[in-house]
């Protein structure tokens, strides 16, 4: 065997130099970490591969205590640690390696402005760029430019370009780059067509440009006319077609290769898996000639995806190394499926967890409700981010305990607008209008911009609390953000207007949308029939069928209660009988109280009764509530009590039942029956809840609890209110005085 010049002990110290090298570009760093604690000798050279292994693996605070312990650092090894905080997006981190070091190449100043640049800190990046000893290399220039470009910032970029000493071809596609990955393809194109010269990468940022806006038609026009082209530029205009669903042509395209690589597969595979097509995916993986971690963890997703999560497990048991991508798509599909106890042995399995695997088994345990365990494992993170916050406010949202939702909203540092929404949207699921409506505001305050799901949450707020002008002053915020076109916000606009009795403005909004779906259809619906407007509602129904919409289950609940609130007992039969007949749709619940009500209201209470009894379903509070209110209206005590009798079978803790009752019986002049039912509200001993009432005065909403001492201004409100009655009496005595 013919040794390398530095002998026999050199040549193997270089051989595992190499391969920890390749493992932590294989993301197997677990299987570097064995080669280099096995290495009886070690260099330079083997710490700044272990320490580049850890960092392009996410692990960079494993990599800086491997600097910290170095006893000997070259230039490579201080360069390699700020390329490895770069890696990792770790500025500051990077800063102060950079800061400290002995001495600096142009490598060293590349690296930092690089840091700054990807960070979008332009201002700090040119900082370093004008204290650069030596600005006659173009890479750092390419830096600064790539940097503004990325930003948008192109007059600055272009700036830059033409003040350059010297342009290379780099400068040139790092600034075509900045057009192209800006969606500013007319722009892009104009200087690609004044370039001196072009290469493929040229070619190449020109057509994933027209990839990235979804302009497929000049994609595919642009790539025929590619003069050389590469891998790369089959495999982007593959990942054109795949992304956007279009398989056939992708097939086609991966058929026509001349040679494939690695990525060309993975990208066929990431087609079929994002297709669902998982048996075609499992055949091109099994054809596959070469897999990495990316093709096994694909493939892991993809049954995930498919549901299929047995063979998702067997895959990944069958992986040749160790990947944290593979593990953590398994923890998301047993989370997804609720089943955590083998997410949590995924989980544990792991040695180093990052971000992403932390949120995703937080995210589990939260949306299954098991709060315990996602608080635990949260203080237990290390390096919570944003979206660990963000989870933990919508979990507790969830489970309905917004004070916990509250506390950790408070101790989270930076806040973004998903905290925002997430804690807004909390208070709307959990009934606490007033408090959404106050956060809001508040986040306006500190100069948070709202968005769709803000306006979403806060306009429902509005729609509950029926505060009509907080919710016209959220429309004109609406109308000024430039939100007023998304259907999700106009849709909570008719609601709210609907909501608050302001029809003719609700119909406003509906007519102003270009391409409404069922609910837009559904809102309008349902606020005729909060206001009475009976016919209106019918006729909408009528029209959306003409459009060609399928109406669901919401659609009838909406016709059939404007029916029974307009009288319109014959047109709300006919409706639902169609359910079933027309539209195939089974009657719920709600839609058989709608029609007991319409039938109570008409006083056909024997007809409503029979339904009651005829029906396929179980019978529900609401409808025995329906047919107990008809009860009360046409004063049939025999109906009426049969209702509260299986009311309070359902029902045995809600007072209103035993009011309702009791209230009947005095009509009646039954006051045996209203003891009765007086003694048997004291004996349930029921926790009732106080009455609650709300006023909107100066765009501010003022809530009264009932018997609340600590209200402020109680005693005087209660003066007030005396003196007007006091005033109305005497009003009242005068005029009966005069007639």
């Amino acid at each position: 065997m013919k040794l390398r010049p530095f002998g026999e002990k050199g040549t193997q110290v270089y051989n595992q130099n190499r391969k920890i090298t390749q493992l932590g570009k294989l993301g197997r760093i677990d299987e570097a970490i064995e080669v280099f604690s096995k290495m009886t000798q070690r260099n330079t050279v083997t710490y700044n591969s272990m320490i580049s292994a850890y960092a392009k693996n996410g692990r960079v605070g494993n990599a800086r205590q491997l600097f910290d312990k170095m006893s000997h650092r070259n230039l490579v090894s201080w360069n390699t640690m700020i390329s490895g905080y770069l890696h990792n997006n770790e500025v500051e981190e990077a800063y102060g390696v950079f800061v400290r070091m002995p001495e600096r190449d142009l490598f060293s100043w590349t690296l930092m402005i690089t840091c700054y640049t990807r960070n979008g800190e332009l201002e700090r990046a040119r900082e370093l760029f004008d204290l650069l000893p030596d600005k006659r290399d173009a890479a750092c220039w390419n830096a600064m430019i790539a940097g503004y470009a990325k930003k948008g910032r192109f007059d600055e970029a272009k700036r830059m370009f033409e003040e350059m000493p010297e342009r290379n071809l780099v400068s040139c596609n790092s600034m075509l780059a900045g057009y192209t990955k800006n969606g500013e393809m007319c722009l892009g194109l104009r200087f690609f067509e004044e370039m001196p010269e072009r290469n493929v990468v040229s070619w190449n940022l020109v057509l994933d440009g027209f990839v990235q806006v979804g302009d497929l038609d000049s994609a595919w026009q642009f790539f025929g006319k590619i003069p050389d082209r590469n891998v790369v530029s089959w495999v982007t205009m593959l990942c054109g077609f795949a992304h956007s669903g279009k398989i056939v042509q992708a097939e086609d395209l991966f058929e026509q290769m001349p040679g494939r690589n690695v990525v060309a597969w993975n990208a066929m595979l990431a087609a079929y898996v994002q297709d669902h097509q998982i048996d075609k995916a499992v055949k091109i993986f099994e054809d596959m000639p070469e897999m990495d971690s990316v093709s096994w963890t694909t493939m892991v997703n993809g049954y995930v995806r498919a549901g299929k999560l047995d063979e998702a497990r067997e895959l990944l048991y069958r992986m040749p190394y160790k990947n944290i991508a593979a593990q953590t798509a398994m923890i998301s599909g047993y989370a997804r499926n609720g089943r955590m106890d083998e997410a949590s042995q995924i989980f544990n399995q792991i040695a180093i967890h990052d971000g992403i695997c932390w949120n995703t088994m937080i995210a589990g345990y939260a949306q299954s409700g098991i709060m315990v365990e996602a608080s635990s494992l949260f203080r237990k993170m290390t390096n919570k981010d944003v979206v660990s916050w963000n989870t933990m406010i919508s979990g507790y949202a969830q489970v309905g305990e917004m004070d916990q939702a509250l506390q950790i909203f408070k101790e989270m540092g930076k806040k973004n607008i998903v905290s925002w929404n997430s804690l807004i949207a909390g208070y709307v699921q959990n009934g606490l209008y007033l408090d959404a409506i106050k956060s809001t505001v508040i986040m306006g305050q500190e100069g948070k911009r709202p968005d769709e799901s803000t306006f979403s949450s806060g306009l429902s707020a509005c729609a509950n609390l029926a505060t009509l002008q907080v919710g016209r002053q959220l429309h004109n915020l609406v109308v000024r953000t430039g939100y007023l076109n998304d259907l999700f916000v106009s849709n909570a606009l008719i609601t709210m207007y609907g909501k608050c009795g302001t029809v003719v403005s609700a119909k406003l909004v509906f007519e102003d949308i270009n391409h409404g779906d069922i609910v837009s259809w559904n809102s309008l619906i349902s606020g005729y029939a909060l206001n009475g407007y009976g016919k209106e509602a019918v006729e909408l129904f009528e029209e959306m069928l003409i459009e060609g919409l399928k109406p669901d289950q919401l659609t009838f609940v909406g016709v059939l209660s404007a029916c029974s609130h307009s009288g319109l007992v014959d047109r709300g039969l006919q409706v639902f009988e169609s359910m079933s007949e027309v539209h195939l749709i089974e009657p719920l619940a709600e839609h058989y109280a709608c029609i007991i009500d319409l039938l109570g209201r008409a006083g056909r209470l024997e007809e409503a009764f029979e339904m009651v009894r005829d029906m396929n379903i179980k019978a529900t509070a609401r409808i025995w509530g329906a047919l107990l209110g008809a009860s009360r209206i046409h004063r049939n005590l025999k109906f009426g009590k049969y209702a509260t009798e299986k009311l309070l079978e359902l029902e045995p803790d809600k007072a209103s039942n035993y009011v309702l009752l009791s209230n009947m019986n005095a009509e009646a002049g039954r006051w045996d029956e209203v003891e009765r039912a007086r003694v048997l509200m004291k004996e349930s001993d029921m926790d009732k809840q106080p009455g609650c009432s709300w006023i909107e005065v100066r765009n501010q909403v003022h809530a009264f609890l009932f018997d609340d001492p600590v209200q402020p201004r109680t005693a005087e409100i209660c003066s007030e209110l005396k003196s007007l009655a006091t005033e109305m009496t005497n009003t009242s005595s005068q005029v009966t005085s005069y007639n």
